[in-house]
This record gives structure tokens, C-alpha cells and sequence, in this order.
């Protein structure tokens, strides 16, 4: 199957919390990194996911933001830090490739914003990522 998801990264579950309605799974990306999915708890009991299942976590890019420098007092859970790789600019938006430790990231954010940090290939960045905003495909 073939997605217009851009954010494709692999990883491998290391605990899932269930609740009643959603369920948390952390997952350990390919490059070391931890994120947090927060999706349905049918979606989990579907996927059979436990510690040890091979998952790709997918996050569309306009739901990637950027930050220059560590934020604190953010609810965001998934903060992963990376340096824009390259950046393509329209009229109105802009699409900043982000390298992270084992992968790639893209964002979809306004060229306003992009202009405002001062963004550019080699900038150092925080990749921004709510869990609810989080896919997972098991794999």
C-alpha cells in the first residue's frame, strides 16, 4: 500500500497503556528516539501491538511543527530534534526538510513562519509532534 504521508518512521513498541476509549503506545524510533502515539484502544487490540512489535509511526506534515531552540511548559509530547536538511518556499507555504536521528522528517508550515525563524539548510531545529497526531501501521 502506497501513502501521501510523507513522515514514515520505524521503530518498535515499548509499552502500550490502555484506557478505556484511547490507548498511549510508546515507541522507540529506529534512531533511538521515544514517541508517543495516543490512538483508539480498538485500533491497538486490531494492530496486536505489545512491547516488541515492529510499528511506522506516520505523522502528515502540516501537523509537524518547528521550533528553534528546547520549549518548555508544552504539552507536546514528541520533541525531536533534527537540522533542516533543505527548504522549498512558495507565495504561501513552505516545506522544510528536517534530518532526525534515523530518518527524515518533512513540515508543512506558512513561509511567514519559516521567514520569522530565520530557517535554512544546517539550521538546528526541534521537530514538534502532538501524540494524538500520531499513526501507527504495524509492520
Amino acid at each position: 500500500m502506497s501513502l501521501s504521508i510523507r513522515n514514515q518512521l520505524p521503530g518498535t513498541v515499548t509499552a502500550v497503556t490502555p484506557g478505556e476509549a484511547m490507548a498511549i503506545v510508546r515507541v522507540r524510533l529506529t534512531g533511538g528516539q521515544a514517541l508517543t502515539a495516543a490512538i483508539t484502544r480498538e485500533a491497538a487490540d486490531d494492530l496486536g501491538l505489545t512491547p516488541g512489535t515492529a510499528v511506522r509511526a506516520l505523522v502528515k506534515s502540516t501537523e509537524v511543527s518547528l521550533a528553534t531552540a528546547p520549549v518548555e511548559g508544552l504539552s507536546i509530547r514528541n520533541r525531536l530534534p533534527g537540522t533542516v536538511r533543505g527548504i522549498a518556499t512558495g507565495d504561501a507555504m513552505a516545506s522544510v526538510r528536517v534530518t532526525v536521528e534515523g530518518g527524515e522528517l518533512t513540515a508543512a508550515i506558512t513561509r511567514d513562519a519559516a521567514d520569522d525563524l530565520g530557517l535554512s539548510a544546517g539550521t538546528p531545529v526541534v521537530a514538534l509532534i502532538k501524540s494524538t497526531e500520531v499513526s501507527l501501521a504495524a509492520e
